[in-house]
């Protein structure tokens, strides 16, 4: 098995196929981390832990006159909280006397074949291929009988190790959890560099990378959603290291809601990082015998660099996240409508739009916002889930039944956690939203978050949606969330409870998606939240790809999907051609470079096709057939960064290349000219060495080696904001 406990040295080992993982019961019964990096055989590393007497660091009474023995310096797996330790805390307890204290220690484990399940929760899954093992820990405080659970699975050929907590209250108390985090690691040393993906609406995950430095650094989001302004990943990485060397470790987080990831080096070099949910207005009441289950944290280890940490994460969410079978399929080339019409349409409208469409190569019109109650402007009508027959005389039926006998596919646009005060339902039910008592309401795009943790508003919009989805051929649905939480105060919540609401609205909308989205197996989900602000793992168990960001500007997206693409799937990247000037930037960029840009991730258009010329057209028509013929490159292929556009300005190149490296695509796009510039090369990655390649539109054939050491001439007559793209197979 990939799990063992050796008994005689009282530790953990964990194994995958390129890393080890090892723990070590302390002498006091604490769970200590030893070690986790370049795969080890058989190693006992508990000489790591080298015991010194450190002024003003106490010792657990049980210790004695044994003053080398200090928590406030020693590696734990999960670090206790009011015993001895003042770093970052895994767990905040508020006991039923009044104290805050756990200090957990080892009472007995377990070790199964197979992976670990978290009740109403996304999570890693075992597919019939792969081979997991499964470690769990308890770690229980003789005091209080408060139960700490830790999670362990091992992906053993795909270099994953999965972590999770799960807290049980055997005591006869009512306890607080006011924190807890689902991951902590602690590190002897702390030469390293944080990088994690910062942003704003219409510029997500911003790439940032800092030295560790004494203290904490923080990332997190406490909007109610994972948020645009920071992604629930983090990599800490040696100084040194660079896409194709050095070590790294990921940190992903399985969970849509609020979030914090925190990374504190201490007073002696060392290094902590924790996980979990975010602990501002979390205060989470268990009755004896009650339970919770934090999130996961999935974690990778790369000894060969950032590209191979990527590569790891990339194979594990294609094969192991996604409940959709859409995982596996083709997806097709659509066009929405929103900055077509935005709100000003009707049926001849949207059927115009439609028909000229299909001679750009498009296979599906999906149709946004506006078509349901009285919707007319973002002000009005949201949770009035009926057709706005004043707009679709035909209504949804009628419609998709003119969309289909054209050849097209179709689509449709809902946001189903939000309700507008002119609405029907918030006039029968204003209740149902999430609002503070004896306060008026913030607003958000002027609608208000309804209360998913309520059974009653969970049942109203399954029925609803459903019927929608079900009375309409429908192929595919853009699911968005369009504000932020606020008023975070449910009506029929016990106060002391209130503190829970933030985590329950994500149970309750997990809920929601159980009982839509995998009950429809047949629609393709698409996720948004004004573009990527709940781009996150919890998202992908239910939706194959997620609206990258609403900034459709085709070179601020290379720096989105440069990000992006860190953890997640390319084929994950929904991300489309729109008009110019565009619309959020006012820049005017090539037809051929947007397309090339939207090939970066799934190829669509936002745009209205009524208004093409017939070389636009031409051009569109072009870029669907080279997207199809690529298609299982781009969506399957490993995924290279050659440049990054954060530290090199000119250009920014990408590279996908198929498993059995017979196969490449190079993109560039050129972000700035100079006059009389210098001739660039741009170097292939992940190419056989010895295989003889040809590249499109290039005499002759040159070796593998040659494209990757010496590369191909970037072309001097490129124009800024221009691309090229170089296709490679192998002979």
């Amino acid at each position: 098995m990939s799990v063992r406990y050796i008994e005689s040295k009282k530790t953990f080992l964990l194994q995958t196929k390129n890393s080890t993982y090892q723990m070590k019961v302390s002498d006091y019964g604490y769970l200590l981390h030893l070690y986790y990096g370049e795969r080890l055989i058989d190693e006992d590393l508990s000489y790591l832990i080298q015991l010194k007497d450190r002024g003003f660091s106490p010792n657990p009474n049980e210790a004695g006159h044994d003053r080398t023995f200090s928590l406030d310096f020693l590696p734990q797996e999960f670090s206790s909280d009011g015993s001895c330790d003042y770093r970052l805390s895994s767990i905040e307890v508020k006991n039923g006397d009044g104290s805050y204290a756990f200090v957990g220690k080892v009472a007995k484990h377990e070790i199964y074949a197979g992976k670990y399940s978290l009740a109403g929760l996304p999570s890693l899954w075992a597919t019939e291929k792969d081979q997991v093992d499964t470690l769990e820990i308890w770690l229980k405080d003789s005091t209080t009988q408060l139960t700490v659970v830790l999670c362990y699975s091992v992906f053993e050929e795909k270099d994953i190790i999965t972590r999770a907590v799960k807290v049980r209250n055997d005591s006869g108390d009512t306890i607080y959890l006011n924190r807890i985090m689902s991951m902590t690691m602690d590190f002897m040393d702390s030469d390293y560099d944080f990088i994690h993906f910062d942003g704003r609406h219409t510029m997500e995950r911003e790439w940032s990378r800092n030295p560790l430095a004494y203290g904490i650094q923080n990332v997190g989001s406490f909007r109610g959603a994972s948020s645009h302004q920071h992604n629930p990943f983090t990599i800490l990485c040696e100084r040194g290291a660079s896409e194709d060397d050095g070590r790294c470790y990921g940190f992903s987080f399985v969970y849509s809601g609020n979030f914090m990831c925190k990374v504190e080096k201490d007073q002696y070099d060392q290094a902590r990082i924790v996980m979990g949910i975010h602990p501002k207005h979390f205060s989470y009441q268990l009755k004896p015998g009650e339970r919770f289950t934090a999130p996961e944290v999935v974690l990778a280890y790369s000894g060969e660099g950032l590209t191979h940490l990527t590569h790891l994460y990339h194979r594990v969410y294609r094969e192991n996240l996604c409940k959709s079978p859409y995982v596996k399929k083709e997806r097709p080339i659509l066009i929405n409508s929103w900055e077509a019409a935005y709100f000003d349409f009707d049926e001849a409208k949207l059927l115009k739009i439609a028909k000229e469409a299909v001679d750009m190569g498009v296979e599906l019109f999906v149709l946004d916002d506006g078509w349901f109650g009285n919707r007319n402007d973002d002000n009005a009508a949201l949770g009035d889930w009926d057709v706005n027959t004043a707009k679709l005389p035909s209504g949804l039926q009628g419609l998709s039944e003119n969309i289909h006998a054209m050849g097209l596919q179709f689509g449709l646009w809902i946001e189903p956690e939000m309700v507008s005060e002119n609405s029907a339902l918030y006039r029968k039910h204003p209740d149902w939203c999430l609002q503070m008592p004896r306060r008026q309401p913030s607003r958000g795009r002027y609608q208000l978050v309804l209360d998913l943790s309520r059974e009653d508003v969970r049942d109203y919009l399954v029925t609803s949606i459903n019927a929608v989805l079900d009375s309409t051929r429908i192929e595919y649905v853009k699911w968005d969330m369009n504000r932020f939480i606020t008023d975070a105060w449910s009506a029929i919540a016990e106060k002391e409870k209130q503190g829970e609401i933030y985590h329950r609205y994500i149970l309750g909308l997990y809920d929601i998606m159980n009982r839509i989205i995998l009950t429809h197996p047949k629609i393709l989900f698409c996720g948004c939240s004004g573009g990527g602000g709940r781009f996150d793992p919890g998202m992908l168990y239910y939706q194959p790809q997620i609206w990258c960001s609403d900034n459709t500007d085709a070179v601020c997206r290379l720096r989105i999907q440069y990000g992006t693409a860190f953890v997640y799937p390319v084929f994950a990247m929904e991300s489309h051609v729109s008009v110019c000037p565009n619309h959020q930037t006012g820049r005017t960029v090539p037809l051929a470079t947007r397309g090339v840009t939207a090939m970066g991730g799934i190829l669509g258009y936002e745009l209205d096709s009524t208004k093409l010329s017939e070389e636009e057209k031409r051009i569109c028509r072009e870029q669907v057939a080279a997207y199809k013929r690529d298609y299982p490159l781009i969506a399957y292929g490993d995924y290279y960064r050659l440049t990054n556009p954060y530290t090199f300005s000119e250009y920014v190149a990408w590279e996908h290349v198929s498993p059995d490296q017979k196969e490449a695509l190079i993109s560039l796009v050129l972000t700035e000219k100079e006059a009389n510039d210098a001739q660039r090369f741009i170097k292939a990655k992940g190419l056989n060495p010895r295989t003889q390649y040809r590249v499109e539109g290039m005499k002759g054939s040159l070796s593998g080696q040659a494209l990757m050491s010496a590369g191909l001439p970037v072309p001097g007559n490129l124009l800024q904001y221009e691309a090229v793209q170089y296709h490679i197979k192998a002979l």
